[in-house]
């Protein structure tokens, strides 16, 4: 990821933290991106995301998960959150909760821009 600031998620303790933040700040949002490096329609998505300025110019904190290095993690992830796993695939927090979720070609700013109030 080149343009938008990232926070590597690599642990479920990673992810923990994340949770804890967002349950602390109930006026954020959080994004978590789940990458394939393998997959061509993840590439796309992921060149998408970071073309924009989406997460700087609203000041959401931008997490990231490569799926193939820590596949556990993103189980762990499913699980926690109840949103079935995708790739790639883009979850948005508040509070500690899911507001919105998506994946495929469907991970773009317009859909951020409908999704996130």
């Amino acid at each position: 990821m080149n343009n938008n600031k990232h926070i590597n998620i690599s642990s479920e303790k990673d992810f923990d933290d994340l949770i804890h933040r967002s349950k602390n700040t109930s006026d954020t949002f959080y994004a978590i991106f789940k990458h394939s490096t393998r997959c061509p329609i993840s590439s796309m998505a992921l060149k998408r995301m970071d073309k924009s300025d989406f997460f700087d110019k609203h000041h959401i904190p931008y997490y990231y998960l490569d799926l193939l290095a820590y596949r556990n993690v993103s189980n762990y992830i499913a699980q926690q959150l109840k949103v079935e796993h995708q790739s790639p695939q883009i979850i948005i927090l508040k509070n500690g909760s899911v507001v919105c979720h998506t994946s495929h070609n469907d991970i773009n700013e317009d859909w951020l821009n409908e999704n996130i109030h």
